[in-house]
Formats: C-alpha cells, structure tokens, sequence
C-alpha cells in the first residue's frame, strides 16, 4: 500500500475573461490535490488581501473564478495579481485553518432505494442496486466493504456549487485507493434532498429534492443548506461546509438517524466541528497518519 501521496506537476495556468466581470483561471485539466490545494491557497490569499473590487471569489476543482467589479479593476490587473500571487505561493509551506465536520449517514437507505429503483432503465446495470454496481466495479467482495471503503477516510470539501449548498468532496487517499464510478446513462428526474451520491471520484449532496445522475449510497440527517439559517451552525451562513472544509463521513443506523434529523426538524442540532490547521506537505508525506489526526479532533 503507497504511505505517501505521490505529487502531480502542473502545467502553466489558462487566465481567461468570463465576460466584463469574471476572469476564470484554470490550473489543469483533470482534479488532483495539487490543483485543487493551489486553488484553495489562492483564492484564500485574494479573500485576505481584500482588493478593491472584487466581489466574489469562488474555488473548484481544478480552477477558480473571481468576480469583480470592472469600475474599480481591470481584468489584465487582476491577472497580473494573479500570476504573481501564483508565484509566491508554495504549497509545501501553505496551511490554512480547516473546519472538521462530523457528517452522518445512512447508507442504503429506503428513500434513495425507492428513487434509484424507479430509474434502472437509465442505469448501466439494471438489475443492481447504485451500492451494488459501484461495489463490484471497484472491486470489493460486498457492499458492506465499499461502505467501508467510502466512509473510512476524511473527503476535502473540494468546491461547493452546481446547485447552491451542494458540496463536492474527495477522498483523501492516494489515488490508486480512490472509488470511482461513472453517472447514471440518463439521468434521474427525481433525487430526495439530502442524499449522498457519487460521480467520478467525488462525493455529492444533495441540499434539495431535484433531478441528479449520480449514483445513490445514502442519506444524512443533517442539512447542508439552511436558507432561513435557523439551525445554529449557519448564523453566519445559509451553506455550511465551505472549500476546504473537510468532511467525516460516518456511518449510522436507521435509529440515529431518526434520532438526529428530530433534532434538526426541531432547529435544535449542533454539528460536531472540529478544527486543525491543515498543512498540505503533512499530508502528501503519510496521507493515512495524516487523516488519523484529522478525526481525532472531533468529540
């Protein structure tokens, strides 16, 4: 089994305008930590210098996307801070405080088997359940082992989007240890809000019912969208897990689940959040020591 995360070397950066008010900056074509770390680092560093301007500042996978306020900055000026940024930043030396989020769920649960049954025509394999398909293409013996698999290390919040207060997440392990699995063929028109899907090599959540493609392993009792912000976790806002948060995903039964989402439906729950001052080179070196210290700051 590899002990460390081997690095990926990226290519130069594509800066390019998104219209008037956006310059959009990719750093590679596919995700890897490396990229995804490189945009978490800058985009921290645009929030903390607070330049005149911008507006919004949004990290994803692989990339990020600034918008700003034309009036005030020119998009070649915001670029060339960009570059520069780009160059004073070493990740082997970035660290940033990270939230630790305990993050419950119920895995084959009944809701998302009602739905994904309803959808096997638009499956690659009809006659198996998304637990059993994304098990035996990854080439566990049972679903029991693949659950195991996907809850038995911390998944960074890698970018929040798509639909708002959706968290796309990914395993922390080394990437010949990472599950992957294809979309749904056709996609579903109908996914309960808060179920927890998987596409790719990332981890979803639904923050409302709507339609989806991925393929369907649980569901948390927890919110990741509050647009009243009534729960007491989202004073500060209505989205709770930000990019590089990390999520510990946990398996529970039927009862805790029942138990937790009474809690929430009676605006009472309080996530167990922990944090750490999350240093990359840490986690390159020996990824599994690593993600053990990670959870040990939950209660």
């Amino acid at each position: 089994m590899t002990n460390s995360i081997q690095r990926q070397e990226l290519s130069s950066p594509r800066y390019e305008y998104g219209g008037d008010d956006h310059v959009f900056v990719e750093l590679s074509e596919e995700m890897s930590f490396d990229a995804n770390f490189e945009a978490q680092a800058i985009t921290q560093e645009i929030r903390e210098r607070d330049l005149p301007g911008i507006i919004e500042v949004a990290p994803a996978n692989a990339s990020y996307l600034l918008h700003f306020d034309p009036g005030e900055l020119h998009p070649d000026d915001l670029i060339e801070e960009l570059k520069a940024l780009r160059e004073e930043i070493d990740i082997t030396e970035y660290t940033w405080e990270a939230r630790v989020i305990d993050f419950p769920v119920l895995y084959d649960d009944p809701w998302t088997h009602e739905v994904m049954m309803k959808f096997r025509d638009r499956h690659q394999d009809p006659d198996s359940t998304d637990l059993e398909y994304s098990a035996r293409i990854n080439g566990f013996d049972s679903v029991d082992e693949f659950i195991d698999a996907h809850s038995g290390a911390p998944q960074m919040v890698t970018m929040v989007g798509f639909v708002p207060g959706l968290p796309w997440t990914f395993q922390m392990v080394p990437r010949e240890q990472q599950i992957e699995v294809p979309k749904y063929v056709q996609p579903r028109t109908e996914t309960p809000g808060r179920a927890v899907g998987y596409g790719g090599a990332f981890t979803a959540t639904y923050p409302v019912k709507g339609a989806g493609g991925y393929q369907l392993f649980g569901r948390t009792p927890v919110e990741v969208l509050d647009v009243d912000q009534e729960l007491p976790d989202f004073q500060d806002s209505m989205v709770l897990p930000n990019p590089g948060d990390i999520l510990n995903y946990r398996r529970i039964d039927r009862e805790e689940y029942d138990a937790i989402r009474e809690e929430v439906e009676a605006g009472t729950y309080e996530y167990n959040i922990g944090t750490i001052d999350f240093r990359p080179e840490e986690f390159f070196e020996d990824p599994q020591g690593y993600n053990e210290r990670i959870t040990e700051v939950l209660d």
